[in-house]
């Protein structure tokens, strides 16, 4: 082959070339190159050890128990997931997401896939974008393994059962909130990432955005947004420095991304917030911690007094807060009541002062017991009769005032039947109303009242509204 024909290929195999890589899109060339770290942990140890610090976080911080504002932010926390890379994705991982009622501007996530949002992020974040861009932020630190990478890297100081205490990704508020999940020894340092480790958090977040459909400019602009309303009270920007840097770096990744095309509609983001907006004031996590320092927590994740309920009793607020339980109904109750978790399937609502515990059980002197129970027979009238048996064998002071009378719970029928009983922490006559209906599905609904004889007058207009109140979806 002659040199002229060589020099002809040459000069055609460059014209080649140059026009694939004009082709080629920019993102091929100007995209970041993100890697795992060093990790001397599998991807079940990740899981593992999030599953442990995640109970820990829900025996420390008030979950918001409200089915409609949890399916939303698992809705778009599940649309995140599915949009992580290939090569960031583990089988092993199960991510799923819940609301932190907390009015710190934050969230966090934690190896294998937990992951809370605090109500406050959702009430600054201006739009759906805005929002998904910290979840996508914090998805990120998991997806990359950096709650283990950590870990490993804190192996040399001697530190490492101090992390796995909090699962190396605790970021919720001030570090003193951090610290007191995990072990007390831990310093600092490491219950927060690296400058690299945020960094990276930033780019895979702003990608995930981008194929999941969103603007990852919105991760940026929610710095913005936090710094416009007085920074977050120690939240997001207090634990990820440097944010007119990372707002720029972001904004320059941003324009080599290509997002997914999609209708942008934040309709139902702004129903979520105007529903938030009828609950009371969150309190910080500080404020939570102290409240979890004073009472500590049973089983079920709730603060109560150690020593039985004394004292005045804040009388029912004549506004009142509703409440999704259990998947079947809605209930509204006073807003100065506070929601306490009993079992999987029984809530009390109660107000201040009305609730402590003596020899190791949860006493109430005032409020309202709903659940839900599985009773051997469906009879209209053979189940009231086993569920309040049950109960009767369970405390020998309960006793039947009246016969059981006819009422309707949201149009269905129903019946109804008031006890007496003497309280085991303060030696008080009390009346216990219990009314039952059944569910489609066969179990029977329950909603319990309690008051000290004394005060049931009082009582029974709010009683009243409670039950008028409910509403089932099953």
């Amino acid at each position: 082959m002659s040199r002229a024909s060589i020099k002809g290929i040459s000069k055609c195999f460059a014209c080649l070339l140059a026009a694939a890589i004009v082709a080629m899109p920019l993102a091929a060339f100007a995209q970041t190159k993100i890697v795992y770290h060093s990790n001397k942990f599998k991807p079940g140890d990740d899981v593992k050890l999030g599953r442990q610090a995640a109970a820990e976080a829900e025996q420390q911080f008030p979950l918001l128990r409200d089915s409609e504002v949890t399916a939303y932010v698992e809705k778009v926390g599940q649309r995140l997931v599915a949009s992580i890379p290939a090569e960031f994705q583990h089988s092993e991982f199960r991510y799923y997401f819940k609301v932190i009622n907390a009015s710190d501007i934050n969230a966090f996530a934690l190896p294998g896939g937990p992951m809370y949002v605090n109500r406050g992020m959702i009430e600054a974040a201006r739009t759906e974008g805005e929002m998904a861009g910290v979840m996508a932020h914090e998805l990120s630190h998991v997806a990359l393994r950096h709650g283990t990478a950590q870990a490993t890297k804190a192996q040399k100081y001697g530190l490492l059962a101090g992390i796995l205490g909090v699962g190396g990704a605790i970021l919720g508020g001030p570090a003193g909130a951090a610290a007191q999940i995990g072990s007390q020894g831990v310093g600092v340092y490491f219950l927060k990432y690296s400058r690299e480790y945020e960094t990276e958090a930033d780019l895979l977040g702003a990608r995930i955005m981008a194929n999941a459909g969103y603007d990852p400019r919105d991760l940026a602009n929610m710095f913005r947004t936090i710094e416009a309303q007085g920074g977050g009270g120690g939240g997001f920007l207090s634990d990820h420095p440097s944010s007119k840097d990372r707002y720029a770096r972001i904004n320059q990744e941003a324009q080599y991304l290509r997002v997914r095309e999609t209708t942008r509609d934040d309709t139902e983001f702004r129903a979520i917030k105007e529903r938030l907006r009828r609950y009371p004031r969150a309190q910080t996590m500080a404020e939570i911690l102290r409240n979890g320092e004073r009472y500590p927590a049973d089983n079920n994740g709730n603060n109560y007094p150690s020593n039985p309920p004394r004292g005045r009793v804040e009388y029912p607020s004549s506004r009142f807060r509703n409440y999704a339980e259990f998947n079947v109904l809605q209930v509204s109750v006073p807003e100065n009541w506070r929601e306490l978790s009993d079992q999987g399937s029984s809530v009390w609502f109660a107000p201040e002062g009305a609730y402590g515990s003596t020899n190791g059980q949860v006493v109430y002197t005032h409020g309202v017991n709903v659940g839900t129970a599985r009773p051997s027979s469906r009879n209209l009238q053979q189940a009231p009769n086993e569920f309040v048996s049950a109960l009767q064998q369970g405390n020998g002071n309960l006793r039947a005032r009246s016969n059981y009378q006819r009422t309707y719970v949201d149009g269905r029928n129903a019946l109804s039947i008031a006890l007496s009983n003497t309280n085991e922490a303060t030696g008080r006559a009390e009346i216990v109303n219990i009314v039952t209906a059944q569910l489609r599905s066969g179990d029977l609904f329950y909603l319990i009242t309690v008051a000290p004889e004394s005060d049931y007058n009082n009582y029974q207009n709010t009683f009243q509204n409670i039950l008028r109140s409910v509403q089932f979806n099953d």
